[in-house]
């Protein structure tokens, strides 16, 4: 499993539900990535391009529910909780067992903070946009800069925002 974020220099990942930065060339390297690197109007109807892992208020964020062309799994500790076009599951040991057979490369821990806290340590990968601003911040992601099991692989030049913010994608992998 690989972990995808966007987050601001202080590691920061949201405000009240929402991204921290507005970034349109993120979302579409969001899309890329989860979908192993095609389109989801591409896929064949019904065909699954990778899996996506979240908690219920990161797939309350969605304004159009469940991802097109992903598996969703939505991790949730209300067993009653009904997530339209998602699995949803209560432990992480039921959602670790229902990607046990998935090959790992396909699946992405999309957030939130929780779940990056708990999860980070079964991700291979990070694959991380780093928005060149500090903002207002609830939600924090893991300074991987910090964090000795980490270490950083790439480093990429990704823009500007249309709100005028630098951002880098940069790739860590886990020692």
């Amino acid at each position: 499993m690989d972990a995808i974020v966007s987050v601001t220099r202080d590691w920061g990942i949201g405000l009240d539900g929402g991204l921290a930065v507005a970034n349109r060339a993120d979302m579409r390297r969001f899309v890329q990535l989860t979908c192993g690197g095609r389109r989801p109007k591409d896929a064949v109807q019904g065909e699954i391009l990778g899996t996506v892992l979240m908690g219920r208020k990161t797939f309350e964020s969605f304004p159009n529910g469940a991802l097109k062309a992903r598996r969703n799994l939505v991790l949730t500790r209300d067993a009653h909780y009904v997530a339209p076009g998602a699995e949803v599951v209560t432990s992480i040991e039921e959602a670790l067992e229902l990607l046990k057979d998935t090959e790992p490369d396909t699946v992405w821990l999309i957030g939130g903070e929780s779940l990056y806290r708990q999860l980070l340590p079964c991700c291979h990968r990070v694959h991380v946009t780093m928005n060149d601003v500090v903002v207002p911040i609830d939600a924090y992601f893991p300074n991987l800069d910090d964090d000795p099991a980490w270490v950083l692989v790439r480093e990429e030049d990704g823009g500007i925002t249309e709100e005028g913010v630098p951002f880098t994608y940069r790739t860590y992998e886990h020692c």
